[in-house]
């Protein structure tokens, strides 16, 4: 009932159509509406939100910008997949001599590239390699030194 006066209250301070529906625990309803009925306020917030969920139209020229990027993204889509078909060594005799000559730059840089970080993966297992067999021969000289103290 506290809820009710309060209502009461912003729809007269705040000058507002309030609309307030209350069901108690025990099942009881209880409704509060300014000025206008309850049905008026509630149809009034039906149109609002139903329009807010709606859509919205979009304005042509913004149908046109994203027209105009749906294009561009396709272009760039397409000439990566060109680009990704000529690596794959595809499609080359659509190319010419200077991009035959940049797509053999590329693939010479890619190919440094991953023979640098092959190297370096082999540079690290020989280290490990010389580490464990340092290892063993520090073993080996321990196991044939307490051989020699148990023969005596």
């Amino acid at each position: 009932v506290g809820l009710l006066k309060k209502a009461h209250e912003i729809s007269v301070l705040c000058g507002a159509n309030v609309a307030l529906i209350i069901f108690s625990s025990k099942g009881n309803l209880y409704e509060y509406s300014s000025d206008s009925s309850m049905d008026t306020i509630l149809e009034r917030y039906k149109r609002y939100s139903y329009a807010e969920k709606a859509l919205p139209i979009k304005e042509p020229e913004s149908q046109e910008e994203l027209c105009h990027e749906y294009g561009q993204l396709k272009r760039m889509v397409d000439a990566l997949q060109r680009s990704q078909s000529h690596v794959m060594g595809e499609n080359l005799d659509t190319l010419t001599l200077t991009e035959l000559q940049q797509l053999d730059l590329q693939l010479e840089t890619t190919l440094k590239h991953i023979r640098s970080q092959m190297n370096q993966l082999l540079l690290n297992s020989i280290s490990e390699l010389q580490k464990k067999e340092t290892s063993l021969i520090e073993d080996k000289i321990l196991l044939k030194n307490k051989t020699i103290v148990m023969g005596r």
